[in-house]
């Protein structure tokens, strides 16, 4: 087998968390990964493939779900086999704070003279605290690091300084080296995304697992066109929002994918997996040009997959017609936040909930197959009333439906969680839009992730709700929304009361762990906290809502044989 250059290893958000008894929460339910977040970055791909274009080999392992698949996976007997020239280690999410350096720790035990690489929003964000980790060489700052990553492979194989690498903070002799990010490509018409290169990688490096987006792929093998990096939008919260990037990135304007590049993409990828392709970021923050250049791209291409666009303000109806008269079968996302429309404003989406129906009813109107409608819990000036309110909303919602739409219409709600997201406006600026944070450093993170429970990791409230109304009003929400959907037939009966279940046992073991944390001694505390924690799975179903429920319809046939094993058997 050929010799690994760089291995790029995704963590789950607590390294040990098959043996701690925590209670993760409803964080990830509207997302395809688990409570463990083992859903590794896109980026993953473009830096696999960009580096192997220029001659490197690279392999990802996905260690979180090789631990979730397993109890038996070793993750450190695998990591002692490893020897590639150079690790790197995705912290592209906060809330993978205590997994990553734990597993970077565990990697410098074994091969303590193998370079550590580090990349991500999140460690772009804490890049100076996270190379003063003793398991941390580099830390690879921005949102593109795809060159930066061949510069410095570059460097680490002809034993050079990284001083001239872009975009790169590291150490020389005891002191931290903060290169400036002067790699910013200005588009995204130079980065791969081909799907058949990892398939390619996957047999290549005889790991199928490794390679795996999430734990469920292979049943649902969800894939993603990416139309840009970047945002022109500003909302309070978002670490992904324009003023995060500026901040965090130095990045003024989005990256765009030219629309005829992101159809070929979306193409390629249709013929060898029948699955639903979420197109990633709102088509129309190009504009409108864009968007129907992109639509006129696909239209000739017939494809057949379920496509998923999503937007960030309501499209007008034109444009929802070139989509249907583009894409056979189409489903639309759209984040509201909040029913309320002073709430939604100050939050940074400023338009009413009439342009909101209109959307909706001319979505299905023409043809929309299902449009999910999310709303979030953690606002500004959201209290605890305004939550229900959500709630009596969407039922106002599906009731003004006509009835051969009202199984079309998907709502949920979930909270804002587990972090408010550093960079954000609110983050950055928590008093002036009613923040209250508990934790800042990095540092401060990755030990609140050991927290017994999802509200101890929560590291903020707002004015308007404090930590244990955001934690309640989230199983009363989910409760209250799950009911509804039953009385629409959104869920069956016999799923509907298996969610209302897991929401009142999750919620009875929450106040279970306050209780023992008020009244227990601290070294009594974690063998209690495993006792009750016992009788529950933590890294299980969704709480909020039922797994199917977040999946479009895809193909019993979910790829296409020879078009997959032409990719993976193919050299280039």
């Amino acid at each position: 087998m050929v010799a690994t250059d760089l291995i790029l290893l995704h963590a789950p958000s607590v390294y040990d968390f098959r043996e701690r008894p925590i209670l993760f929460g409803p964080v990830s339910d509207v997302i395809p990964s688990t409570q463990i977040f083992e859903m590794y970055p896109i980026g993953f791909m473009t830096m696999l493939q960009h580096l192997e274009e220029h001659g490197y080999n690279v392999r990802i392992i996905n260690i979180a779900l090789q631990m979730l698949r397993s109890r038996r996976f070793d993750a450190e007997k695998l990591i002692r086999s490893l020897h590639p020239r150079a690790f790197g280690i995705d912290l592209h999410w906060l809330v993978h704070a205590q997994g990553s350096l734990e597993l970077a720790a565990l990697i410098k035990r074994h091969h303590p003279d193998t370079p550590m690489i580090f990349g991500g929003l999140s460690a772009s964000y804490y890049h100076e605290e996270l190379i003063e980790y003793p398991q941390v060489d580099y830390v690879i700052r921005g949102d593109s690091a795809e060159e930066p990553l061949r510069q410095l492979m570059a460097s680490i194989t002809n034993e050079h300084s990284p001083a001239d690498v872009p975009n790169l903070t590291w150490q020389e002799d005891g002191e931290t080296r903060i290169n400036p990010i002067s790699h910013l490509p200005t588009n995204l018409d130079t980065v791969s995304f081909d799907y058949g290169k990892i398939m390619r990688s996957t047999v290549k490096h005889r790991d199928l697992f490794g390679h795996l987006p999430f734990k469920d792929w292979l049943n649902y093998p969800i894939v993603f066109g990416l139309s840009c990096r970047g945002c022109i939008h500003r909302c309070v919260t978002c670490g992904g929002s324009a003023s995060a990037f500026r901040l965090v990135c130095d990045r003024n304007s989005p990256a765009f994918r030219g629309p005829e590049r992101l159809a070929e993409d979306i193409a390629a990828t249709a013929k060898m997996i029948k699955a639903p392709i979420i197109i990633l970021g709102d088509i129309l923050q190009a504009g409108e040009e864009w968007a129907s250049r992109l639509l006129k791209a696909l239209k000739p291409l017939q494809i057949s997959n379920q496509i998923a666009f999503e937007f960030f303000a309501p499209p007008p109806r034109r444009l929802l017609e070139e989509i249907a008269d583009s894409v056979s079968h189409f489903n639309i996302q759209m984040s509201a936040e909040s029913h309320d429309e002073g709430v939604r404003r100050r939050f940074g989406k400023n338009y009413d909930n009439a342009s909101l129906e209109t959307t909706i009813k001319d979505a299905l109107e023409l043809g929309c197959l299902r449009f999910d409608l999310f709303f979030m819990i953690g606002l500004p000036e959201q209290t605890t009333e305004s939550v229900r309110g959500t709630i009596d909303y969407c039922d106002r919602l599906l009731a003004s439906l006509p009835p051969e739409d009202v199984k079309k219409l998907h709502p949920f709600i979930s909270p804002l969680a587990p972090f408010l997201d550093p960079g954000s406006e609110a983050f950055e600026n928590p008093d002036r839009l009613g923040y209250r944070l508990f934790y800042r450093s990095l540092e401060d993170h990755r030990r609140a992730l050991l927290s017994p429970s999802w509200k101890y990791v929560l590291n903020y409230e707002t004015e308007w709700m404090t930590r244990d109304e955001i934690v309640d009003s989230t199983y009363d929400a989910a409760l209250a929304l799950n009911r509804l959907k039953a009385k629409y037939d959104l869920v069956q009966p016999r799923v509907s009361a298996q969610i209302e279940k897991r929401i009142l046992t999750e919620k009875e073991i929450m106040h279970g762990i306050d209780t023992i944390l008020a009244t227990t001694p601290e070294d009594e505390q974690a063998l209690k906290i495993a006792a009750l924690m016992s009788r529950f799975d933590p890294v299980g179903p969704y709480t909020l809502c039922d797994q199917d429920e977040m999946r479009w319809p895809a193909k019993f046939y979910r790829f296409s044989p020879l078009r997959v094993i032409r990719e993976a058997l193919s050299r280039r």
